[in-house]
């Protein structure tokens, strides 16, 4: 017998499970796995099918299928699903492995869910796992999906109260959508008046997770990878007019060390204390010069520049190189706000000690391209190297393709001199390697170039697909320079974008086959595309990026200038009348309801008569038990009181009739019972003798 088989039959705690009704579970089990649906990209296999397992373990119980493990196996499933959560982990301590163990341990729950007591522990958990989904997800999609979670819930609740209820579910949504309605105004006045408030500690998202996007190191192929995605890299909305397409160069970082065929920082960036990024960078409304750009999470510090660009908000700040950093990584979408200066003069001098590491090459490897250098340097200035090498890349049969071919060794020389196809990050590292070689100083810059209009042309989307890398030469007397070789090689790359410059070989985004941006000549498609992105995008900047700097901006435009005082004293103010509104109505009702209650009122009337006959309604006494007390002090009034009592249990506890009738019915009834309370206080107040019987 195996270990499972004895703890199946020793396990006296094996029962089935009984005490919860169906229908309340299966809103229970509904919300779970939709509340999942959010995480779905960032849970391992394993542990949505373990979650999947267990919740339809306890469904099968609830129905006799399957019997619920007692202590023993559940102490075994435990353990086992814990050694496998410890072994994918593999000792990476994050706030997203431990959502991921939080969520093993909801679905571990569902194996002890047997009575009442345990639906609402496990409903109270399920609404914590709805705001960790926040913690990952904030687009607006995935906020609908998690409200839905919720409201599931609060319908389960309604139905675990009353299971039997003819038409309860109807009425629960009712109750429900009335509830929201009530509720949302005052949510609204909070939201916007709320003091935000920075907290006195920042945790950082660190996340295992990840993310697409550039890195701090370019390979050839790496960049033609990136742009097989359409995912949004960051929006861009400016105050004056948008720069034409062929200008749209959004500088993010620069590699200048090549280590074999690999790019890297020469200097690696300094230590970024732990925290999370400032993520609101409103400072109020967008001058002719500036623009904002909200950029999706990366888990970078590094912030994406158009040229001549300067640091508006305090949440980004100038590097050096002409670049622009995050004091810590971004690890949510970020808002921030930079200027452009028109009247920039060129770089200054630099220093030849400084220059001399962006002349950096290994010392072997790619000798015709080290010689082609040479050649060009023989009889031509650094301007004329630059200009000769980029007249070659017009004039020969260079292609830019999304579909390179490999080139393992030397590959620079096969580029240049074989192959003569590749993407972006092959020709800005083999022009940097040809400039570096003629003793030009070189970089490559990484970013993205391009854009394309959102909705309305309010704004720009910039994509992943628009992730580019280009060249910057140093030259005496201009400094740092723009050499862009697709720009020779592909100039539809640069003026139109990266569906223009593939279109022959129709490799855009070819292995994305469900992305809108694929089918570009479907009107349809694309505007429902961008209505989207618009959406989601006013919701990320005005209800996600809603933090206290947008708040203050927001309040100084009323009268009275709002500090974080006055929103204090406002927020109290609209917490006491909602509050007070609300008992108010409260009290109101009840009063109607009890206008409106002639049953109660004939009930309370009888109540009083009671006690003036010495008899005091106790607490929790039925109306049966309440008559036999009044008859045994007022034998007189024994007939009347039990059929007045029969009379409300009947109006109260009893089926209603469902004929059209019924209302003129109770009519009656309530006649009756009217005629029969005369009747008793006129027993009540008439004199009888000590044995009982009545004086005629």
């Amino acid at each position: 017998m195996s270990f499972l088989d004895r703890l199946r039959t020793n396990d006296a705690e094996s029962v089935p499970a009984t005490g919860l009704p169906s229908k309340a579970l299966l809103w229970l089990i509904g919300s779970f796995a939709l509340l999942l649906t959010p995480q779905w990209d960032r849970l391992p296999l394993w542990l949505m099918s373990a979650c999947a397992v267990l919740a339809g373990w306890r469904w099968l119980a609830q129905y006799g299928r399957v019997r619920l493990p007692g202590r023993g196996l559940r102490t075994g499933i435990m353990l086992l699903l814990i050694g496998v959560y410890v072994a994918t982990v593999q000792g990476r301590f994050t706030v997203d492995t431990a959502a991921s163990f939080f969520v093993l341990a909801v679905g571990l729950k569902w194996l002890e869910t047997r009575t009442v007591r345990d639906f609402y522990v496990l409903f109270f958990i399920l609404v914590y796992l709805a705001t960790v989904n926040f913690l990952f997800h904030q687009e607006m999609l995935w906020a609908l999906v998690t409200f839905t979670g919720v409201a599931l819930l609060l319908v389960g609740l309604q139905v675990l109260n009353a299971p039997d209820l003819p038409g309860g579910l109807r009425s629960g949504w009712r109750r429900l959508g009335g509830l929201f309605l009530k509720t949302l105004p005052v949510v609204v006045l909070l939201f916007v008046f709320f003091p935000r408030m920075s907290p006195l500690w920042s945790v950082p998202l660190v996340s295992g997770e990840a993310r697409t996007g550039i890195s701090d190191t370019m390979r050839p192929g790496d960049i033609s990878d990136l742009a097989q995605s359409s995912e949004p890299a960051f929006r861009v909305t400016f105050g004056g007019e948008i720069p034409p397409h062929r200008d749209r160069y959004w500088r993010g970082l620069v590699l200048d060390y090549l280590d074999g065929e690999t790019w890297r920082q020469g200097q690696a960036e300094g230590f970024s204390p732990l925290g999370r990024v400032a993520v609101d960078g409103g400072v109020g409304p967008l001058k002719r010069d500036e623009y904002d750009v909200l950029l999706e999470p990366t888990d970078q510090r590094w912030a994406f520049a158009l040229e001549n660009s300067r640091a508006v908000s305090d949440n980004v700040v100038e590097a050096s190189a002409d670049l622009f950093r995050f004091r810590r990584p971004a690890d949510s979408a970020v808002r921030y706000r930079l200027g452009l200066d028109q009247n920039a003069g060129p770089d200054q001098p630099a220093q030849r000690a400084e220059l001399r590491r962006y002349l950096q090459l290994p010392r072997e490897g790619n000798p015709r391209a080290r010689e082609l250098a040479a050649e060009l340097r023989r009889t031509m200035n650094d301007e004329q190297v630059i200009r000769s090498l980029l007249q070659r890349f017009r004039q020969q049969p260079y292609f830019y393709t999304l579909r390179p071919p490999a080139m393992p060794d030397n590959g620079i020389d096969t580029l240049l001199f074989d192959a003569k196809r590749g993407f972006c990050a092959h020709y800005a590292g083999a022009t940097t390697f040809v400039l570096r070689a003629a003793g030009i100083p070189a970089r490559i810059v990484v970013g993205y170039q391009g854009g394309e209009p959102g909705a309305g042309g309010d704004y720009l989307i910039v994509r992943q697909y628009d992730a580019h890398a280009w060249v910057e030469a140093y030259l005496d007397g201009r400094g740092w320079v723009r050499v862009d070789p697709t720009a020779a090689i592909a100039p539809e790359r640069i003026e139109s974008g990266l569906r223009e410059a593939v279109a022959e070989e129709g490799s855009f985004l070819e292995n994305d086959w469900a992305s809108p941006q694929r089918y570009a000549d479907v009107a349809l498609v694309q505007w429902a595309s961008l209505q989207l992105d618009r959406i989601n995008y006013q919701w990320q900047r005005w209800v996600v990026g809603y933090q206290g700097q947008s708040q203050m901006n927001l309040m100084s435009r009323l009268p009275g200038g709002f500090g974080m005082r006055e929103l204090g004293y406002l927020t109290a103010g609209i917490v006491g009348a909602g509050l007070l509104i609300a008992g108010l109505i409260s009290a109101l009702q009840m009063r109607r309801g009890e206008r409106r209650d002639a049953f109660r009122r004939v009930v309370d009337t009888w109540h009083r008569l009671c006690a003036a006959a010495g008899v005091p309604v106790r607490h929790g006494e039925t109306p049966t038990v309440l008559a036999m007390r009044l008859a045994k002090a007022e034998p007189a009034a024994a007939d009347s009181a039990r059929l007045f009592a029969r009379m409300v249990n009947s109006h109260y506890y009893s089926a209603g009739p469902e004929q059209a009738g019924a209302e003129n019915e109770s009519g009656e009834q309530l006649k009756r019972m009217r005629r029969l309370l005369a009747t008793m206080k006129k027993q009540v107040r008439r004199p009888h003798s000590r044995t009982g019987k009545r004086r005629d």
